[in-house]
């Protein structure tokens, strides 16, 4: 049985018990590839003791460029769950995903694939989502999920609606949230909790 998901930057081919696989391969990607042509979400970060699971939307078009959740230098989502359970800050992906997992945390996507010309949420067009029906099967020890803005938020209400989880909605951490990083570590603090009940 496999008990942890952790894929490398270039390659991931990865089968969970049941009928939830995903296999994925990186590549770099131009802006010109993600006006028309469907761009799709990285595998979930998670193992068997995850008990909080972290949902975005989409990757942005940085993190599709370096196969990384949240590579936009000016997202504050590392920096804010690396003071949150006061790891040393670290731009190393590997220790970034280590992190998630060492605090029981999960981290994937609402939505699988879709199409959109920028970064931004309202340009998402074509979309379909993940099966987290599969992923919540095979991960049980998930008691509450956080959706990193409205946008995520939405979309899981829109697929999902039949997951009773207890779920939040958090300020997205993206740039194009105006907010000052203060105040969104703030609204965070409530994973520290959670996380470790």
């Amino acid at each position: 049985m496999i008990s942890r998901i952790i894929f490398s930057d270039k390659t991931l081919s990865l089968t969970l018990p049941g009928s939830l696989t995903c296999n994925s391969r990186a590549k770099s990607m131009k802006d010109s590839d993600l006006k028309d042509s469907p761009v799709y979400s990285f595998p979930p970060i998670a193992d068997f003791q995850s008990r909080v699971l972290i949902l975005g939307t989409m990757p942005g078009k940085e993190s599709l460029r370096r196969y990384a959740y949240y590579a936009h230098p000016q997202n504050a989502f590392w920096k804010i769950l690396f003071a949150l359970f006061t790891h040393p800050f670290s731009a190393n992906y590997g220790d970034r995903k280590e992190m998630l997992l060492q605090n029981r945390i999960a981290l994937w996507d609402v939505l699988k694939t879709c199409t959109r010309p920028s970064s931004l949420d309202t340009d998402i067009r074509k979309e379909e989502p993940n099966d987290l029906h599969q992923f919540l099967l095979h991960h049980q020890n998930i008691s509450e999920i956080f959706f990193n803005g409205k946008g995520a938020a939405g979309y899981f209400r829109k697929y999902f609606p039949d997951i009773t989880l207890p779920n939040q909605t958090l300020p997205s951490t993206s740039p194009a949230h105006a907010v000052k990083w203060e105040s969104k570590l703030e609204a965070w603090q409530i994973l520290i909790n959670t996380g470790n009940k």
